[in-house]
C-alpha cells in the first residue's frame, strides 16, 4: 500500500466554475474513422474473427473497432482480431482461453469468480456481453502486446483488477466498471507503454490508477506513453492517474465527480497533459508532486471547474503525435455518464 498525504499545502482560491480556451492550434485534432463491435452469432469455437459493421464515428462512440491515443501508435492495438473465438461461461474455461499467444477472441457471459492475478497472453480481446462479471481476482498483463479488455464488470478484486507491466505494450482497456476492490482498478508500471484507457466506470473504490510502479523505478523513464478518455471518475477517492516518469500521459474528455483527495497527480519528472475534462466538486483537481513523490511536469487547458478547487501546473507538456476529436468539457457529464462503462449487447 502506499502512502496518499500530500507532501505540501497550497492556498486555496475560493471555488470557481470556469472553462478555459482549448488552444486548438496546438492540438493535432482530426477526424477519427471508426467501426462498431459487433459480436459474431452462434456457440463453441469458431476459425471466424469478430465481425464488424461499416459506420462512420467519432471518438465519442461507444464501443469503437480501434483505440484512440496512444494504443493507436506502434502499429496499433487489435487484441485477437483474426483468430479463433470462444465463448466462456466458467473460470477454467476462461483462464484456459486467455492463456496463448494466438490470435484469439474470448467473449464473457456470466458471473466469474477468480482469485488472485492471473495471466493473459499477448494478441487476445477479453470482451463482456454488457452484464458478464469478474469478481474476486483481475487480470495481469505481464510482459505481453496487442491485448484488449472491454465490457466486463469488475468487483471486488483481492489485489489489482487490471495490472499493466514488465514492459507490455499496446493495450486498450474500454468501456468496463470497476468497483469495490483492494488495490488498484487499472495499474501500468514497469516499462508498459501505447495504452488506451477509455469509455471506463469507476466507482465507489479508493485507490484507482497508479502509472508508474514506484519513486525508485527509474527504468520508467522514456515508457508509460497513456492516453486516458471518457473515463468516469465517480466519487472515487484518489489516483486518476498518479504518474510518475511517464514519456507522455495524456488525460482528456474524463468526468471527474466529488473525488476525495485529488484527480490527477503528476510526479517525478513524469509529463502530462490535462485537456477537455470536467470537474465537478473536486478540491485539488490536479497536483504537481505528491507524498515522497518529487513534482512532474503537467499542462492544463480547455476544462471546465465546477464547484472545485484550482488546478495546480508546472513546466510544459509536448501534445501527443496521434490525431484525436476533443469534445467540448461543458459537455463531459451528459456524454460521460450516459456512455461509460459496459454497454448492452
Amino acid at each position: 500500500m502506499h502512502s496518499e498525504q500530500p507532501a505540501h499545502t497550497r492556498p486555496r482560491r475560493a471555488r470557481t466554475r470556469t472553462a478555459a480556451t482549448a488552444g486548438a492550434a496546438a492540438l493535432g485534432v482530426g477526424a477519427v474513422a471508426a467501426l462498431s463491435l459487433a459480436l459474431p452469432a452462434g456457440g463453441g469455437d469458431t476459425a471466424a474473427p469478430t465481425g464488424a459493421q461499416d459506420t462512420a464515428q467519432d471518438v465519442g462512440s461507444p464501443l469503437a473497432d480501434a483505440p484512440v491515443g496512444w494504443a493507436s501508435e506502434d502499429g496499433g492495438t487489435t487484441g485477437g482480431e483474426g483468430g479463433r473465438t470462444v465463448q466462456v461461461s466458467d473460470a477454467g474455461a476462461l483462464l484456459d482461453a486467455v492463456s496463448g499467444d494466438e490470435p484469439t477472441v474470448v467473449e464473457v457471459t456470466g458471473d466469474i469468480d477468480l482469485s488472485g492475478m492471473n495471466g493473459i497472453g499477448s494478441n487476445t480481446t477479453v470482451v463482456g456481453n454488457g452484464s458478464a462479471t469478474i469478481t474476486g481476482g483481475g487480470f495481469n498483463l505481464s510482459g505481453v502486446e496487442n491485448v484488449v479488455v472491454r465490457n466486463l464488470n469488475f468487483s471486488g478484486w483481492d489485489d489489482d483488477a487490471i495490472n499493466v507491466q514488465e514492459g507490455s505494450t499496446n493495450v486498450w482497456v474500454d468501456h468496463n466498471s470497476f468497483s469495490d476492490g483492494y488495490d488498484g482498478a487499472v495499474d501500468i508500471k514497469r516499462e508498459s507503454d501505447f495504452v488506451t484507457v477509455s469509455w471506463n466506470h469507476f466507482t465507489d473504490h479508493s485507490k484507482t490508477m497508479l502509472l508508474g510502479h514506484s519513486d525508485g523505478h527509474t527504468e520508467d523513464r522514456g515508457h508509460l506513453r497513456v492516453s486516458y478518455h471518457h473515463n468516469f471518475f465517480d466519487g472515487t477517492d484518489t489516483r486518476h492517474p498518479r504518474v510518475r516518469f511517464s514519456a507522455n500521459a495524456h488525460v482528456f474528455n474524463n468526468y471527474y465527480v466529488d473525488n476525495k483527495e485529488y484527480g490527477v497527480a503528476s510526479t517525478m519528472g513524469a509529463q502530462v497533459l490535462v485537456e477537455g475534462n470536467y470537474f465537478q466538486g473536486v478540491d485539488t483537481p490536479t497536483e504537481v508532486g505528491y507524498g515522497s513523490s518529487g513534482p512532474g511536469e503537467l499542462v492544463e487547458r480547455g476544462n471546465v471547474y465546477d464547484d472545485s478547487g484550482s488546478p495546480a501546473t508546472e513546466g510544459s507538456v509536448e501534445d501527443p503525435p496521434y490525431d484525436y476529436t476533443l469534445d467540448a468539457a461543458e459537455d463531459i457529464p451528459s456524454l460521460v455518464s450516459e456512455g461509460a462503462g459496459p454497454q448492452a449487447r
